[in-house]
């Protein structure tokens, strides 16, 4: 184009032979320039709208199920409890429909029974004498009995105040049915009367909750002999994954609410097993792809409304994740169109790998961490050195496994060399052969974390895979995963190097441990030593049904013959 221009021009270079018209000819020269730099730069623009608009053409219509409360609960202290408070059963629903709603009653606890997502839609009447006053009302809205008995205020958490769920409503007229504006994930609302006139007597006629999900089928059970806390698990795994799956995978229905590629590798594993529901898969895949940085680096998480658009975040292990996420997909399906279609995103992350990997093998974990969030767990004090060598030799095998599935192994002919080269490295530097664990940084840390990745990678041999992760139990300074997302790679560790015993013990005593504590759905934190652990400075902010805690019905569900026996 910018030839064509220049050979318009000069065929007029009579005319341009004037002061004005040369001055015209640099500034319009300029302008092409620019115009083909910067789409040099946007490295999809010629893709972009067409993965966007193929996301939204496989955007879900949500199924939606009116819920009524199955019951009043009072919130007690207990010192036992799940954050030392338990929900118990004080009557029945028609305690609140019979009878007038006042101050001697406000604080009443209603519960559905469940954990929904959804709109919550009330009806009050007048029972008494006149209104000539408004009335008001305050509803919180908890996942968890703690979020119900724990004061907000004054709020130390490090997140948005806004994301608690409480809500003043003001009413002037009754009869009235009042829906909340905002979307709401919970089981239990408490309902506090704020304020009314005197003499003036109202209740509620009706409280109802539009639960809504993407969902649609309902997975075939597990095997009859299936243990008894292998089944709640797993039910409670899907509950799980059913509650976030929106109209895309969400992170977690109550707080954040948005596409976040590793939440959405671990759904999607989960759901292949499940509700096998491909195209939200396909959906993610498109619209994460289409709201890529300009240089092709992907974006860790990506808002729908009000139209979608990226959150600028810059996260290594998810970029590395979403290669991981295609080849599953596309492994899974047989959709190749698909995979054709995203391949150059995928290509694109593997420079990253490139950028950071030095002459030794090694990657470059200060200099990573420096330029980018590399997260891996809500763990302080983690060292990354070990997760992130890992997941970089896992990343390029996973991709060039897309490769050959896409016949395009000649783009990527370097790749197995190259992960070769760092996973010969990571032996040499990373494994300590009198301990026979995998060490990490300066200080030589032995974390599950790092274990887990080393092993993924295929790092070492399969004895010693095995007495790495048989050890970690055994050693007390060894550093714990912080959330269920780090435990999940734990478990696929354990099962890649068939020490499927240990697997099925690790995963039945930590989501067990969620089961046992009362959960409806799986969290987002979860330390068995402490139950207030929180990444966010205050517990009731936590997300209490988080997607990357579903993982459990993946493995339960592909491998029936450790789990489900």
């Amino acid at each position: 184009m910018f030839v064509y221009c220049i050979n318009q021009l000069y065929s007029y270079r009579m005319v341009l032979s004037r002061p004005n018209y040369r001055f015209l000819f640099l500034l319009i020269c300029t302008l092409i320039f620019l115009t083909i730099n910067l789409q040099a730069q946007n490295l999809y623009a010629p893709y972009r709208q067409s993965w966007l608009k193929k996301a939204e053409d496989l955007k879900p219509t949500l199924t939606e199920t009116i819920k009524h409360p199955v019951g009043i609960v009072k919130i007690e202290k207990d010192a036992a409890a799940f954050q030392g408070w338990k929900a118990v059963k004080s009557g029945g629903i028609e305690q609140l429909y019979n009878s007038s709603f006042n101050k001697k009653n406000s604080g009443i606890v209603v519960d559905f029974g469940e954990h929904l997502t959804g709109y919550c839609t009330f009806t009050l009447k007048t029972r008494r004498s006149d209104m000539d006053a408004p009335l008001r009302l305050k509803l919180t809205f908890g996942e968890v009995p703690s979020e119900i008995a724990t004061p907000f205020d004054p709020y130390p958490g490090h997140l948005s105040r806004a994301w608690l769920q409480d809500e003043t409503v003001t009413v002037s007229v009754l009869p009235a049915t009042i829906t909340i504006p905002r979307r709401l994930s919970f089981r239990y609302v408490k309902i506090e009367w704020l304020g009314s006139s005197s003499g003036f007597e109202f209740g509620f006629a009706d409280i109802q909750f539009k639960a809504s999900t993407s969902v649609t089928v309902t997975p075939p059970a597990l095997a009859a002999g299936t243990p008894q806390i292998i089944k709640d698990i797993d039910r409670i795994g899907l509950t799980t994954l059913k509650e976030c799956m929106q109209t895309v995978y969400e992170d977690g229905p109550k707080r954040d609410r948005r596409l976040w590629i590793g939440d959405t590798y671990l759904e999607s594993l989960a759901n292949l097993y499940s509700f096998k529901n491909n195209n939200l898969t396909k959906r993610c895949l498109y619209l994460l792809a289409g709201l890529a940085n300009d240089d092709g680096i992907l974006n860790a998480n990506a808002f729908e409304e009000p139209v979608p658009h990226a959150q600028k975040s810059r996260l290594l292990d998810y970029c590395f994740l979403y290669n991981v996420a295609l080849k599953e997909y596309v492994a899974a399906t047989g959709d190749t169109q698909t995979g054709l279609d995203l391949w150059p995103v995928a290509k694109k992350q593997l420079d990253i790998a490139k950028k950071y990997t030095g002459e030794d093998g090694m990657m470059d974990y200060i200099k990573a961490g420096k330029e980018w969030w590399v997260f891996f767990d809500w763990k302080d004090g983690l060292d990354k050195q070990a997760p992130l060598q890992g997941i970089t030799i896992y990343t390029l095998n996973q991709t060039y496994a897309l490769a050959k599935l896409l016949g395009k192994e000649s783009e990527v002919a370097e790749i197995p060399a190259l992960a070769k080269k760092l996973k010969d490295a990571a032996y040499k530097n990373l494994y300590d052969k009198k301990s026979g664990m995998f060490v990490s940084g300066a200080d030589k840390q032995v974390s599950y974390g790092g274990q887990a990745w080393m092993v993924l990678a295929g790092v070492g041999s399969k004895a010693e895979a095995q007495k790495a992760l048989r050890s970690l139990p055994t050693l007390p300074n060894a550093v714990h995963p912080g959330a269920p997302y780090m435990y999940h790679y734990y478990v696929a560790a354990l099962l890649a190097c068939d020490l499927k015993a240990e697997a099925k013990e690790a995963l039945t005593s930590y989501w067990g441990g969620m089961v046992a504590k009362g959960a409806d759905t799986f969290w987002e934190v979860y330390d068995p030593t402490d139950d207030f652990r929180s990444p966010y400075n205050f517990f009731p902010v936590n997300s209490y049904c988080h997607a990357w805690s579903c993982t459990p019905v993946y493995f339960i569900r592909k491998y029936p013959e450790v789990f489900q026996r």
